[in-house]
């Protein structure tokens, strides 16, 4: 399998089709949550990059970009994004906070939210897959 660096056009197309094999198969996202991500330290292009994270429309959408209404913004570094969102690392997440490496400028609430998601075996099978096709 090809590995792609994290973020890239390439990786982000990969986990959209890892994402889109299981379409039929994923539970719909528990909660409504419209979230931008400012990812600093990126090790290409100009340092920085956009994300965002919608689930008002009953399926998780990951893109490059932004929302123009977002529920919250989170910043922070490649490196934490990169764990958090790839390994599903919620000890990261939470040690990065303690540290200030996460920013979070709206709804905190939202946030915590996405943190508590039960567990959900195919979720599991996607987040394995991406890993497998991250550099």
């Amino acid at each position: 399998m090809a590995k792609y660096a994290f973020l890239s056009d390439e990786w982000m197309e990969a986990a959209k089709a890892v994402r889109d094999e299981y379409a039929d198969q994923v539970s719909p996202p528990a909660h409504a949550i419209r979230m931008n991500q400012v990812v600093t330290d990126v090790p290409f292009g100009d340092g920085t990059i956009n994300t965002y994270l919608d689930t008002s429309g009953g399926e998780a959408v990951m893109e490059l970009g932004e929302l123009d209404t977002p529920d919250l913004t989170v910043t922070t570094d490649y490196a934490t994004a990169k764990a958090i969102t790839v390994d599903g690392d919620a000890q990261v997440a939470m040690q990065a906070f303690m540290q200030g490496k996460v920013k979070v400028q709206g709804d905190m609430s939202k946030l915590m939210l996405l943190q508590q998601a039960p567990a959900d075996p195919v979720q599991t099978e996607i987040q394995a897959k991406i890993q497998e096709l991250t550099e």
